[in-house]
């Protein structure tokens, strides 16, 4: 029986036809991406990294930053990139985790070094996502409550699959790309909250980038490093009960992609929180509700979810995005959970402190089968002052979730709100081309 680094190897090395269907998916994913990454440009995160990467001194130029004029080492460009992409938390979800925000960067910067076209940019995305898919679904224990950041470790795999792709290396320098990737791979959850988790997306696409131009010079790793029983998969698996032994020689005969897509943010938060949002603000909007008007808010959630939003009174816009009380607060305050909201000053205004403290959590066990981080529903009821009790009911998908799908229009409304701000790109046009990248013959002519 082939073992798992090496079925994955061939697949990267002989990858599926792209269909039409998945290339859609995959579009929105790098439209969604370049608009977080330049929404998060001037975060104090991606200055920090960009100053760290200034000290080095380098005088290689293969990739552009930030969409923009200047360049750098390709490894380097993700770093930035992919960091700035998940600054604000306003990156799209699936397996676990943020794929696009590791996948693009990463493809994008090694992409324009290579000058590979959009439609092998779109190819190398499938191959990464379907890689990340196959090891997330190995694992029946939620990564989050044992400490890992799926973005981070897993991320790491799938972008290396990806590179490997478009650097067209064969399996076996594939393989030991893989391995050399897993070694790489890490990010914790307790750093959840601050400049750390964006550093997971970073440095993940970076080291996917390295890994892959080490093994294509020749550097070797083991052959079973994802399976074996002090491999990667175990040791990501306190339990022991990740998936070594099944095969996978049939990876890409149904591509996961087109079960699972990708969930695009429609608030700057945590995915954890987005049903109680959606819950609230339509309780809001239904009765024309004021802060005041509210005595108590109860909201049920996943108990990976609850894990997640570990600040029940944050007080930076940060530490905000993990905290269930804050998107409750925001949603009846500001009647929105937008990046204005997200600021130290708001957190720190007298009425959403005050709402916050109304806010109760309670946990219940269920998993949704699409997405197993989530619970299948979330609910919220709020207790208002006169004594009547407002109920969302069940919520089953957030507005914007690959099962309730944003609208092209409000795709593109949520691209040109965040580039709003980047200095000298033409949004517009950016999107014009992202939009059509497909028929684009380099990835040097997207800015």
């Amino acid at each position: 029986m082939t073992g798992l680094t090496e079925s994955l190897s061939r697949f990267v090395a002989n990858p599926p036809v792209l269909a039409d269907a998945a290339a859609r998916i995959v579009r929105t994913g790098f439209i969604d991406t370049a608009a977080t990454m330049l929404a998060g440009s001037n975060e104090p995160v991606v200055q920090i990294v960009r100053r760290f990467v200034a000290a080095r001194q380098s005088s290689v130029r293969e990739s552009r930053l930030l969409l923009g004029g200047e360049m750098t080492a390709a490894a380097d460009a993700a770093l930035i990139n992919a960091t700035a992409a998940h600054a604000l938390d306003y990156d799209d979800v699936a397996l676990g985790g943020h794929p696009s925000t590791v996948l693009v960067p990463a493809i994008l910067a090694e992409g324009q070094c290579l000058d590979a076209s959009g439609a092998d940019a779109l190819h190398a995305y499938l191959i990464g996502y379907e890689v990340w898919a196959e090891l997330f679904s190995r694992e029946p224990d939620p990564y989050h409550i044992k400490g890992w950041h799926p973005t981070a470790v897993l991320g790491t795999v799938g972008a290396a699959a990806a590179i490997a792709y478009l650097r067209r290396l064969p399996a076996e320098a594939c393989r030991s790309a893989l391995a050399l990737a897993a070694s790489m791979a890490s990010g914790l959850v307790a750093n959840f909250g601050t400049m750390t988790k964006p550093l997971h997306a970073g440095r993940a696409a970076a080291c996917a980038i390295e890994a892959v131009r080490l093994a294509a010079a020749g550097l070797t790793a083991a052959p079973d490093a994802l399976e074996h029983h002090a491999g990667y998969l175990a040791a990501l698996s306190p339990q022991g009960r990740a998936d070594r032994a099944r095969p996978a020689d049939g990876l890409g005969a149904r591509l996961r992609i087109l079960d699972l897509g990708l969930s695009v943010k429609k608030y700057p938060m945590c995915y954890s929180t987005h049903r109680v949002i959606d819950g609230v603000l339509d309780l809001v909007q239904a009765n024309d509700l004021k802060p005041g008007d509210v005595k108590a808010v109860h909201a049920s959630i996943g108990v990976t979810e609850d894990s997640m939003l570990r600040n029940h009174a944050p007080v930076t816009g940060l530490e905000a995005k993990f905290s269930l009380e804050f998107a409750v607060a925001s949603a009846l305050v500001a009647r929105k959970v937008g990046l204005q909201q997200l600021t130290d000053e708001f957190v720190a205004e007298p009425r959403v402190r005050e709402t916050m403290a109304k806010v109760r959590t309670t946990t219940v066990d269920t998993h949704c089968p699409v997405e197993p981080t989530f619970a299948l529903t979330n609910r919220v009821a709020l207790d208002l002052v006169d004594g009547r009790r407002l109920d969302s009911g069940e919520i089953r998908f957030a507005r914007g979730n690959a099962h309730l799908p944003l609208k092209g229009e409000e795709l593109k409304a949520k691209f040109l709100d965040c580039a709003a701000g980047a200095r000298g790109i033409d949004a517009a046009a950016l999107y014009g081309r992202l939009d059509r990248l497909a028929e684009l013959d380099s990835l040097r002519k997207l800015t």
